[in-house]
């Protein structure tokens, strides 16, 4: 009698129903892709409830991740330290510095550095799970006594981001410098959930998504603590600005600041730089710890690699969780839920940077996935410039 239900509701489904397509923002895209049925039968009610919770974790992560993406340091690549044997200013380092890793030493008093930074990534995982394979399932539904569910749904998702970052910095003093950053973003996100019986398929529901704007933006100060010879300590702060539409997923809604404790060790030529820090507001609470070393191969040009960790209080790893059918006796469902445990966001940069003319620097980097915590791509590149005036 089960069959038999199941069996109507099914050929009710694929002879009325068509997939159902909705554009509007991305937050109710994922929404609209993980619960929308076009088609409702009572043989066979879905359970809303799973749907639902798949749903609200699906956009939770993403919310998180998109709204914590780091930013560019707006540091400029030109290091000066006055020379007391002439009384005048001089580079510090060939080094031109680094790409996300905040450098211990400022940039001088009353120097002025401009700049921009484009990056485009196209993400294909979230937390391990591949998006654009339709193996991310959502929902499925299984009888206890079958080895397999009878009824899975499948969810595609491509999401790609294109950030122009406008940047500078200015230092007030030899000790003090200030800076702000200003992320324009374009987000495409698109998706289709794909229902599947008994090797049977069709697509329930499709959606795209475009949003573009300025997303979070940052205000940031250092201060050189103690600059010694080649080393140097300092202190930085950063607040972020709830300038981004979280609806669009362009922003967090809500003010963060970071703190930063600095720490750099540079010569004429090599140059190893650490930060460790926390982050309070925004979407998530995260502490954070980041590395760069850099080598001068020549005075006008500087390799560099980054690694960064990141520990986010809100962003949980997405784990399936099964729980009985609300109507169908002897039938569990099953949702994506968080997990317990808090999720680590890893990456790798590296890149160069070429001092092409007197004060203008160009940069070319690439950001590169290590684990699987959190939205990733395999790959991201950058190009930026900067110039000192």
């Amino acid at each position: 009698m089960r069959w038999r239900r199941i069996a109507l509701a099914w050929a009710s489904v694929t002879a009325l129903a068509r997939p159902a397509h909705a554009q509007q923002t991305p937050a109710d895209i994922i929404s609209f892709l993980v619960t929308n049925q076009n088609v409702l039968t009572e043989d066979f009610p879905k359970d809303q409830a799973a749907a639902a919770a798949t749903s609200d974790t699906i956009s939770r992560a993403l919310l998180v991740n998109l709204a914590t993406v780091p930013i560019a340091t707006s540091s400029s690549g030109f290091v000066y330290r006055l020379d007391p044997t002439l009384g005048t200013m001089t580079r510090a380092s060939d080094s031109f510095g680094t790409f996300f890793v905040e450098r211990a030493m400022t940039s001088g008093r009353e120097r002025l550095s401009l700049g921009l930074s484009g990056t485009s990534a196209s993400y294909d995982r979230l937390d391990g799970l591949r998006l654009r394979d339709g193996s991310l399932v959502t929902t499925a539904n299984q009888f206890r006594d079958e080895s397999a569910p009878f009824d899975v749904e499948s969810l595609t998702l491509k999401i790609r981001t294109q950030t122009l970052t406008v940047f500078g910095s200015y230092g007030l003093t030899d000790r003090l410098e200030i800076g702000a950053a200003v992320p324009l973003v374009q987000l495409h996100l698109e998706g289709a959930r794909t229902n599947i019986y008994r090797g049977q398929q069709f697509v329930q529901a499709s959606g795209t998504a475009e949003a573009s704007g300025v997303a979070d933006m940052a205000i940031r100060a250092k201060y050189s603590l103690l600059n010694r010879g080649g080393g140097a300590v300092a202190a930085a702060v950063e607040w972020r600005l709830p300038t981004g539409d979280a609806q669009n997923l362009l922003g967090a809604g809500r003010q963060a600041v970071k703190v930063l404790g600095l720490a750099s060790v540079e010569n004429a030529r090599v140059g190893l730089h650490g930060n460790i820090g926390f982050v309070s507001g925004g979407v998530s609470d995260e502490w954070l710890a980041a590395g760069a070393l850099t080598f001068a191969v020549s005075p006008h040009v500087t390799l560099a690699g980054e690694s960064s960790f990141r520990r986010l209080s809100d962003l949980h790893g997405i784990i399936p969780v099964t729980a009985p059918h609300p109507t169908i006796t002897g039938v569990d469902t099953l949702r994506l839920l968080p997990g317990d445990t808090t999720a680590t966001l890893s990456s790798l940069v590296t890149g160069a940077k070429w001092n092409v003319a007197r004060s203008l620097v160009l940069s070319g980097q690439m950001q590169w996935r290590i684990g699987n915590g959190g939205l990733t791509s395999s790959w991201a590149p950058s190009v930026s410039m900067d110039y000192l005036f």
